[in-house]
């Protein structure tokens, strides 16, 4: 497998991933599917040359998964610290092509000048929180009933990882 930065020619197979997770329920509150368009104006408001990195997974010339960073807060004092996201095809959940895009992603966020890395996982989803933690994420809590996904209050526990690089 092979990790790269994301350009806008990988839209459709983000968009295809990024469905697949609304579908499933596993990975994220949205629940109204993405078009091209819209990862085409994502990728005009954060990447892939922007601020916030994007990173997609090959393997054999398909793009299996992706990990992309947004802003964490608006304040200035937050400038270092980036919220990501991973999500993977249907087919790849559980053949290391997640973690494949989360290391790039560090990586990327490193050469950014992230200081630190946060996310929110269902606290269900016990293969994104394996994942987090192989390369060095920790639980840090658990938000109860921090929204509702299909009329159910669901429990999302946060994760973050230090980039010690970064840290003077």
């Amino acid at each position: 497998m092979l990790t790269r930065p994301a350009s806008p020619a990988d839209a459709e197979a983000i968009t295809e991933i990024y469905n697949q997770g609304i579908e499933d329920r596993i990975g994220t509150f949205e629940t109204e599917p993405r078009t091209v368009e819209q990862i085409l104006a994502w990728f005009d408001a954060v990447g892939p040359l922007g601020r916030f990195p994007i990173v997609v997974t090959e393997d054999e010339g398909r793009i299996v998964a992706y990990a992309a960073t947004s802003a964490y807060h608006s304040r200035a004092c937050y400038r270092g610290i980036a919220e990501f996201s991973v999500y993977v095809a249907r087919d790849r959940r559980g053949q290391g092509a997640g973690r494949a895009a989360l290391t790039g992603l560090i990586e990327a966020a490193t050469k950014a000048g992230f200081w630190k890395l946060l996310s929110r996982v269902f606290a269900e989803n016990v293969a994104s929180r394996r994942t987090c933690a192989a390369v060095g994420f920790r639980e840090v809590g658990t938000n109860l009933k921090h929204a509702k996904l299909d009329s159910a209050w669901r429990d999302v526990v946060v994760v973050e990882r230090l980039i010690e690089e970064n840290i003077d």
